[in-house]
């Protein structure tokens, strides 16, 4: 006997495994009522909403996501963005060592405006003992989360992709992604958010397979600004590069920088930003093509901020 016909022989021994889908006509449908999507973090983190943060290291990923946590937790702000209230946030980490994670957040406490009015739990590396960080691919890790949160968390900040979900796979493999891709549609049914942090390859893209783009809402990356020196801190520009649901104004890029003696955040528009260091560095004597290559943009870009500037008299008309 073959080994098909004997395949296909013990296929139809097996009980049949019946699944039903739910299915609305169109009418149906829309007469649902569906509540209106909330915003977690407006307007770029709603309610059910799947988003990326990725940066190359050493950008200030674990600042940004700290920062928009204990927004979420108060019901305050962060940048330009606002919590419309507080919502319960499980934020796990599978990097920082835990003394560097309460002085970070020791820091965000104290110059924060606002205290945290819903739940706030932290899940970190050094406090797991043997058993180590959580693998988001693996059903016992996952069941384990779940009991974790109950009822009371909306939102969970996953710091970082590389370190807590390990599918087995090479990182830019498709089918190394799905379990975890189930994983961030299910929290979305139960009304969950999820924050995913990522690195940067070396082409300065998100590492790995862009499939994990496919079912996000937002896309942002983080990285350094032109002439960025490390004694700068945390410095960094925040660019949309996906944006469901929001356009225009709200995704703009900006620039973000924190004052380490204050620790106030402050941020600008970036074309702000650039049109500012332009005229510095014309006032410098550089060249239009010199300006350009400083700061990373077209020469196009450059004519504009300087025609704009020779207008409001910042520099010489010639």
């Amino acid at each position: 006997m073959s080994g098909m016909k004997r395949a296909l022989e013990t296929v139809g021994r097996r009980s049949p495994v019946y699944r039903t889908f739910n299915v609305d006509s169109l009418g149906e449908f829309l007469q649902r009522e569906i509540p209106p999507r909330e915003q977690v973090l407006a307007p770029w983190l709603p309610m059910q909403g799947l988003v990326m943060v990725y940066a190359a290291r050493g950008v200030g990923k674990t600042f940004f996501a700290l920062n928009v946590a204990y927004a979420v937790a108060s019901g305050g702000s962060f940048l330009n963005w606002s919590a419309p209230k507080p919502r319960g946030v499980l934020y796990i980490d599978g990097e920082m060592p835990a003394v560097a994670m309460q002085e970070r957040l020791a820091n965000i406490v104290a110059h924060a405006d606002k205290d945290i009015s819903a739940p706030f739990h932290i899940l970190t590396p050094d406090l797991q003992g043997l058993g180590g960080i959580p693998n988001l691919t693996r059903i016992e890790d996952i069941e384990a989360i779940e009991q974790l949160m109950g009822d009371e968390i909306d939102l969970i900040v996953i710091d970082n992709v590389s370190t807590l979900v390990r599918g087995g796979g090479r990182e830019n493999d498709e089918e190394s992604w799905r379990g975890a891709q189930d994983w961030l549609l299910s929290q979305r049914a139960q009304g969950r958010s999820v924050l995913l942090i990522h690195h940067a390859g070396k082409g300065g893209q998100q590492r790995g397979t862009s499939k994990r783009e496919d079912v996000l809402d937002t896309v942002i990356k983080l990285k350094h600004p032109p002439l960025y020196e490390p004694e700068e801190g945390a410095k960094f520009e925040i660019h949309f590069e996906k944006s469901r649901g929001f356009y225009g104004d709200d995704a703009r890029s900006i620039s973000a920088v924190l004052d380490g003696e204050t620790g106030i955040w402050t941020s600008q528009d970036l074309s702000e930003s650039t049109f500012d260091r332009v005229v510095e560095l014309e006032r410098e004597g550089l060249s239009c093509t010199e300006i350009a290559g400083e700061l990373e943009v077209n020469k196009s870009t450059v004519s504009r901020h300087l025609k704009k500037a020779r207008a409001k008299g910042l520099v010489s008309g010639k």
